[in-house]
């Protein structure tokens, strides 16, 4: 199936990125394979600092966001108990409006409208080294009243979904670990699915992040869920898509069923499907998924007509599997790369009202925390070329014009704003979080933990500030709603809400 391959010219675009990870440093591998088996496996760093034990295509880490087309998977497998269609209240009875109303399909495709439930927390400022368990989690959720937008207006990236649905499988007595290790194992694979950091995994190795000076080692508080909590090596991740490739037994239909088109309420296609995104390069179409956890990243790229494929794995925080995969999937079938385009004027940008803003540098495009690169496309326009974070966007005069996330905007050029003495004060979450503004700056958290945190003002209300916490620094946007009402505003959380203190 894959005599138009060109296997030597993809080892060697794999070998450069590896060779770039040193004896002394995290590492990583780069596995192409077809349905007949890995053609090729590069690796280079380490495994563990401590042991300085080379990385290998058998290093097991965590895949972290890779999982969630296996849990769809379980998902579909399981249509008896829970349908695509069914809104989430069917099965969690218990939880608000809007985010009752809102089905499994949507919830699982990045249209639902679902907050992100880690960066709700960074916008309380819990760090992302606070234990969190899964009963208190959803006793959060349960309290929320808002959506990110409207059900089926848009895609934006969250992993809310994922913990709901599988929250309501469990009920019904179907749980995700059993379910990857056992198909797991069918596909000649070793997988787990651990559901907090600290759980043993057989031959888990450690994952790390740079700190500007020095490699640390990485950890995470966050029950994790089934959005991304499968655990294996690279090996086991390409024998598991080789059976997704291979499209017989338990897997036939599956590859097909998890890429197929999703349409938004308008019956527009999004390009994600269920928790597999469409990727193009060239004229052709590519099926894949990334994943990123403090310290591993993860990469899959899948060639469904040629039934060939490419996985990337490492234990090291500045690994961008995206740019290996696709260069190297590019190598392999010769198809061209995109060109980053610098089209788009350097700058900040805000809509009229509202708290969407993106800042423009060079082929870099980032809205609301989240960083894109922006590729050439007809008529002078951009794109991002991405299911998960789509972006078309073009330069109107002064204004950036076009679609974000599916979702139409125009952006005007920020003027120097001053900061209002009149936002001085606490102010209070119903969660009991709490900050302060005082001469211009956040004030969050207590003790050796209190940071200090400049405002930059925006216009109409709204300001950025930058929150570091371990290997993650976000630039939080702060919109005044009402005089004594704001609220706190990422990519993936648009709507933990704060009042002025009394």
């Amino acid at each position: 199936m894959s005599e138009a391959a060109n296997w030597k010219a993809a080892q060697a675009s794999a070998a450069r990125f590896t060779q770039d990870w040193g004896s002394d440093e995290p590492g990583g591998a780069v596995i192409g394979f077809d349905i007949d088996g890995i053609r090729f496996a590069e690796a280079g760093g380490v495994e563990s600092l401590s042991t300085l034990a080379p990385f290998t295509a058998a290093s097991v880490v965590r895949y972290a966001s890779v999982t969630k087309h296996a849990f769809c998977a379980m998902v579909l497998a399981h249509s008896d108990k829970i349908g695509l269609d069914d809104p989430l209240g069917r099965h969690l009875p218990e939880l608000q409006s809007a985010f009752r109303d809102v089905t499994v399909g949507r919830a699982l495709d990045m249209s639902g409208g679902l907050p992100d439930t880690r960066e709700c927390l960074s916008l309380l400022g819990l760090s992302v080294y606070t234990e969190t368990k899964a009963g208190p989690l959803l006793e959060f959720l349960k309290r929320q009243t808002r959506l990110n937008y409207e059900a089926g207006t848009e895609v934006s990236y969250s992993n809310t979904g994922y913990r709901l649905v599988e929250t309501a499988l469990e009920r019904q007595g179907v749980f995700f670990r059993d379910y990857v290790r056992e198909h797991g194992a069918q596909a000649g694979a070793v997988l787990d699915a651990p559901d907090v950091w600290n759980d043993p995994v057989v031959g888990l190795v450690p994952g790390y992040w740079r700190d500007g000076e020095r490699w640390q080692l990485s950890a995470a508080g966050l029950h994790i869920s089934a959005s991304g909590s499968m655990t294996g090596s690279g090996e086991s991740l390409a024998r598991w898509l080789i059976a997704l490739l291979g499209d017989s037994g338990s897997f036939a239909g599956l590859l097909e069923q998890l890429s197929a088109p999703r349409q938004l309420a308008d019956g527009r296609p999004s390009g994600y499907g269920l928790g597999l995104r469409r990727s193009l390069l060239g004229n052709r179409t590519f099926i894949g998924h990334g994943g990123s956890h403090p310290g591993y990243k993860s990469y899959f790229l899948l060639d469904p007509d040629r039934k060939t494929g490419l996985v990337v794995v490492s234990n090291r925080e500045d690994a961008n599997g995206y740019k290996i995969a696709l260069e190297t999937m590019a190598a392999l079938t010769g198809a061209p790369l995109p060109r980053p385009s610098t089209a788009l004027r350097d700058g900040t940008y805000v809509t009229e009202s509202g708290p969407w803003w993106i800042k423009v540098a060079g082929s870099t495009v980032t809205y609301l925390d989240a960083d894109e690169t922006v590729y050439e496309d007809e008529g002078g326009w951009v794109s991002s070329r991405s299911a998960s974070a789509p972006m078309h966007l073009s330069m109107e005069g002064e204004a950036i014009v076009g679609e974000i996330g599916h979702a139409r905007r125009r952006l005007l050029p920020v003027e120097k704003q001053e900061i209002s003495a009149s936002l001085s004060g606490a102010w209070t979450s119903p969660e009991g979080a709490r900050f302060e503004i005082e001469d211009g700056k956040v004030i969050m958290g207590i003790g050796p933990v209190r940071h200090r945190m400049p405002l930059h003002a925006l216009g109409g209300g709204r300001f950025l500030f930058t929150l570091r916490d371990g290997p993650w620094t976000k630039r939080v946007c702060l919109h005044l709603l009402e005089q004594d009402r704001l609220e706190l505003v990422l990519a993936r959380a648009r709507m933990i809400e704060y009042r002025r203190a009394s």
